[in-house]
């Protein structure tokens, strides 16, 4: 009796073991509709023979955001069915990302959104009043909301009409371009195309390193001679990663970041909005020199115009190719900072929640989709070319007080003449300021500055001697990340500048580790009070700075600790 109930269960088991294995005709819960389906399919195409690729879930997100003007319950369901993924998996990747909107689907979705910055460099130029206005004048269908950095700081105050950039917004100029938005689209920048790069003498470089009339070892030592570093804040020195990349076993990808979320940054954009083929012949060479079979490009959702050009300028490069090209795939940010972690891209490539990675492994050894990746901010790759042309000694020979190089600053706040400024490293603030951005703005004396953005900390007038270079703040609780500098005048607050940078940091944590997630909420919360908690604010700063997974958690405190040793007199500290 026992052995045939023993044989029973067994034969019992072996079925639910081969159910198991069969694909559900269909998934657990809410079922698609027919209609849902319909819509969908009609954006995204059918299902393909082998299913749709798990890691164009954030494309495909898009394509019915944009459509829809948000997400529909319906559609996200739909969306699962046709990828064969979990509704809660569908859902937990769109409610990740800020520019997506659920909606449920008895509600109706605003006509248009329109996003106002609240960034320190747009603070300062009166987004806050800006967005009342707005939020006062603009009803009905209009959605109004503010939002993290927009990456256009020096057009503060920055404002987006649904897709579309407004530079130096009003209420005027925003209102009109609501009027505007479905029929006439922003003008193009005027970048340089293809029949001109090519006429100047462009991708010539990239058909030597392909073909091997130039060796690749050759050009990892002008990199190395050159020193130039990853230009997206880390500093790791660019030569050193692509050996070690390089060294990986096959097959190796690539993956650039042009997702510059950082407040205070708009370098990227600038230089991409001017010569996109430049960038491209960078993205060629590293890809032949390391060996990377495909390259993937993630550019932040906010610079449609930007996506337009590099859209057209790889159509151009694909229609006339100097070399064998690599698979290239342009990806789109979705509003989320902290995406531009090379780990947390990388998911968010793959179509997941933008979360960063443990490590080790590195990305070099194991990083998109499982391969060795070289992971590389868009200005390391626009000097390329140049570097090549010239030589290292030529790039080398620039700087001041002992530093060697160029870099492009991302120059906002109270200047006379923001934007992005190319000078020698090693440069200070007082002689950018002076001799770049035709000095302070009227009205407005010096008072302190923010070397590297939102994290690079805080620092006071007496300190504006200091050369602006990698390791050379670093000294006085700073850092330069990607060269992004705020200027404030004496009628500004750095602890105000501070508090709006922590505010940022809590929306934008991904809430993947406890000690940011919650740290930087509650530092926000203290740096409110009229006198400081500095005890407290330490040991916050302190555990956040040790224990966070990324380094938006660890750069996070910056500016707690430079407003309490360089500004005691804004917060009451002793």
């Amino acid at each position: 009796m026992q052995t045939n109930t023993t044989s029973e269960t067994r034969i019992e088991l072996k079925q639910v073991r081969e159910a198991l294995r069969k694909p559900r005709s269909q998934l657990k819960g809410r079922q698609a509709t027919d209609d849902a389906r319909a819509e969908l399919q009609a954006l995204i195409g059918p299902v393909p023979e082998d299913g749709h690729r798990r890691d164009l879930l954030i494309e495909h997100l898009h394509v019915l955001n944009d459509h829809f003007h948000g997400l529909f319950e319906r559609h996200i369901v739909a969306l699962a069915a046709e990828m064969r993924l979990s509704v809660v998996e569908v859902f937990e990747v769109a409610s990740f990302y800020h520019h997506f909107q659920i909606l449920k689907d008895d509600v109706v979705a605003p006509r248009i959104t329109v996003r106002v910055c609240d960034s320190l460099s747009c603070s300062l130029a009166g987004s806050d009043t800006l967005l009342r206005q707005l939020q006062r004048d603009l009803t009905g269908d209009v959605q109004v909301v503010n939002v993290p950095c927009l990456g256009r700081c020096e057009q503060a105050p920055a404002a987006q009409v649904g897709q579309q950039a407004v530079a130096c917004a009003t209420a005027e100029t925003v209102a009109q371009r609501v009027v505007q938005n479905q029929t006439t689209p922003n003008a193009l920048p005027d970048a340089i195309g293809m029949a001109a790069y090519l006429q100047a003498g462009g991708y010539r470089l990239a058909r030597q390193v392909a073909s091997g009339e130039r060796e690749a070892e050759s050009v990892i030592q002008v990199l190395e001679s050159s020193g130039l570093r990853g230009l997206g804040g880390a500093g790791f020195p660019a030569g050193r990663k692509w050996r070690i990349v390089r060294s990986q076993p096959g097959p190796r990808l690539m993956a650039v970041n042009i997702d510059e979320g950082e407040p205070g940054t708009f370098k990227d954009r600038t230089c991409l909005e001017a010569d996109p083929h430049r960038f491209l012949e960078g993205v060629l060479i590293a890809a032949s020199v390391v060996g990377c079979e495909a390259v993937y490009i993630y550019l932040r959702d906010e610079y449609h115009e930007a996506r337009v050009l590099l859209t057209q300028a790889l159509a151009d490069l694909r229609a006339n190719p100097p070399c064998a090209l690599p698979r290239i795939e342009l990806r789109r940010g979705a509003g989320a900072y902290i995406c531009g972690e090379e780990s947390a891209m990388i998911e968010s490539i793959e179509g997941k929640r933008g979360e960063p990675r443990l490590r080790p492994p590195y990305i070099a050894e194991v990083g998109l989709f499982g391969h060795p990746t070289l992971e590389h901010n868009f200005e390391t790759l626009y000097w390329i070319r140049e570097l090549l042309e010239q030589g290292a000694d030529s790039y080398a020979a620039h700087g001041r007080h002992g530093r060697k190089g160029l870099r492009r600053f991302s120059v906002s706040g109270r200047v006379k003449q923001p934007g992005v400024k190319l000078a020698p490293a090693g440069i200070t603030l007082r002689e950018l300021v002076d001799e770049y951005c035709g000095g302070m703005a009227e009205g407005h004396t010096l008072y302190a500055y923010l070397p590297g953005g939102a994290s690079g900390g805080i620092l006071p007038a007496r300190l504006a001697d200091v050369p602006l270079d990698f390791d050379t703040l670093q000294p006085h609780g700073c850092f330069i990340g990607s060269a992004a500098v705020m200027v404030l005048g004496q009628h500004d607050s750095a602890r105000d500048a501070a508090l709006n940078v922590m505010r940022f940091f809590a929306h934008e944590s991904c809430g993947q580790c406890t000690p940011c997630r919650v740290g930087t909420d509650k530092a926000a919360q203290l740096m409110t009070a009229t006198t400081w908690d500095a005890d407290t604010l330490q040991d916050l700063a302190q555990v956040m700075g040790d224990a966070s997974i990324c380094g938006l958690g660890q750069a996070a405190p910056n500016p707690i600790r430079c407003v309490l040793d360089y500004f005691p007199h804004e917060v009451g500290a002793a």
